[in-house]
C-alpha cells in the first residue's frame, strides 16, 4: 500500500483492505490464560482515569438508529457532555432522538444546543457553555486583512 493511500486510509477517508495481510492463522479467540493479561505500570496513570476524576469528559455517540439512543442517556446520566451527531441516520430516526434528547434534557435539567446540521451538544446541569461572536474578532482587525 502506497503511503498516500495509508495515510487515506489512517484518516477514514477510504477502506483499509489490508487486513488479510496482517492475520496470523495461529491466533485463536479464547487462548489467553487468567495471568497472560496486559498490565500497565501502577505509577502511570491512564488519560481516561484522569480526565474522569476531574470531570473533563466530553462524550461523542454517532447513533444508527433509535436503539442507540440508551448510549447517549447512559453518558448523560453520568454528568458528561454528548455531542449527538445524527447525520448517518434517517430523517424521522433523527428527529425521534432529538426529542429522546429533548426529553433527556429536561428530565435532568439540562441544555441542547444545535451545533450544525443534525449536530447536537448535549450539557448537564453544572456546565457552561462559553460562546463568542465572531464579529468580536473582527472588531478589533484581528481577522481583518484589508
Amino acid at each position: 500500500m502506497g503511503s498516500v493511500r495509508k495515510a487515506s486510509a489512517w484518516l477514514g477517508l477510504v477502506d483499509d483492505n489490508d487486513d488479510e495481510r496482517y492475520y496470523d492463522d495461529d491466533y485463536s479467540e479464547g487462548t489467553e490464560q487468567p495471568g497472560d493479561a496486559w498490565v500497565t505500570d501502577p505509577r502511570v496513570k491512564v488519560a481516561s482515569d484522569t480526565a474522569e476524576e476531574k470531570g473533563r469528559r466530553i462524550g461523542t455517540v454517532t447513533p444508527d438508529s433509535f436503539r442507540d439512543a440508551r448510549a447517549i442517556g447512559e453518558l448523560f446520566r453520568e454528568g458528561v457532555p454528548v455531542i449527538m451527531n445524527l447525520t448517518a441516520m434517517e430523517a424521522a430516526d433523527a428527529k425521534r432522538v432529538v426529542d429522546f434528547a429533548a426529553g433527556l434534557i429536561f428530565g435532568l435539567r439540562g441544555s441542547i444546543d444545535r451545533v450544525s446540521n443534525r449536530v447536537f451538544l448535549l450539557t448537564p446541569a453544572d456546565t457552561e457553555i462559553v460562546s463568542q461572536d465572531p464579529a468580536a474578532h473582527r472588531a478589533d482587525g484581528f481577522f481583518n486583512q484589508s
